[in-house]
């Protein structure tokens, strides 16, 4: 049976099991993607109740074989950052995209050290589009499925900045349109962005967002993200907050 000790790790999920319990799928530093079952920690008593929660990084113990481990101790091993607003659902798009991409029990040091990094950032003013467009990039590539980002698939040219090009999940940037196949027309400067982790302009992020989200629609299978629908959800609210602030301004003038 084996058993792991005190591993770096973070909580993507949990939910109620039985009267007392949760189950939890927990990304580790070095067992990658684990579920446990972390018995007893919805009783009053239970030292464990209140750290089990998801952005918290926390140093986790268990033991078991299979696919179910069993929860032995945990601790906290970074201060809480917490998230709110934007940054809280952005959060919560990173936990999904990592349940939906990764298989159990695969070791991915780099992706939980970017990850790390990302949580991080979301606690700071950082712009959170800037955030989620370097995870994806970097989740990408460490399931395996990293971008073509620096040279036309065809003809082997470096990305010119200034040039169009269509690109094709699979395949990479093309200067001809692919016959049949779906693909994004995206700016050399994007794709350049995108490679250098460094996002200058609007007009970069937003075909950056649209360039990821094609992609990973390919692998993140046909169930609608809920992170997506909470967001749209919140910018709606928002939107409402503000046109009644701004009636109740005019009354009041």
């Amino acid at each position: 049976m084996a058993r792991v000790s005190l591993n770096p790790s973070y909580v993507l999920h949990r939910r109620s099991y039985r009267e007392t319990s949760v189950l939890l799928e927990v990304f580790s530093a070095e067992q990658g993607r684990v579920a446990l079952v972390a018995r007893g920690v919805r009783q009053t008593r239970s030292r464990y109740r209140n750290i089990l929660q998801p952005f918290w990084r926390l140093q986790i113990s268990w033991f078991g074989k299979g696919e179910l481990g069993t929860l032995t101790a945990v601790e906290p091993d970074a201060p809480f950052r917490p998230l709110i607003g934007r940054q809280l659902i952005a959060g919560f798009y990173l936990n999904e995209l990592l349940l939906r991409l990764l298989h159990r029990h695969e070791s991915h040091r780099e992706l939980f050290n970017a990850y790390d990094d990302a949580i991080a950032q979301l606690s700071t003013p950082e712009d959170e589009e800037r955030v989620l467009r370097v995870f994806e990039k970097r989740l990408l590539q460490a399931t395996g499925y990293g971008l073509r980002l620096d040279h036309e698939v065809q003809s082997g040219k470096a990305i010119d900045p200034e040039e169009r090009y269509y690109y094709q999940v699979d395949t990479g940037p093309l200067e001809a349109v692919p016959n049949g196949a779906e693909y994004i027309k995206v700016h050399g400067r994007t794709l350049l962005a995108i490679a250098a982790e460094r996002f200058d302009g609007d007009d970069v992020l937003r075909e950056a967002k649209q360039l990821m989200r094609l992609v990973l629609a390919r692998y993140v299978g046909t169930k609608p993200l809920f992170s997506r629908e909470l967001y749209h959800a919140y910018l709606k609210n928002m939107a409402y907050s503000e046109l009644k602030l701004k009636k109740n301004a005019e009354n009041n003038t």
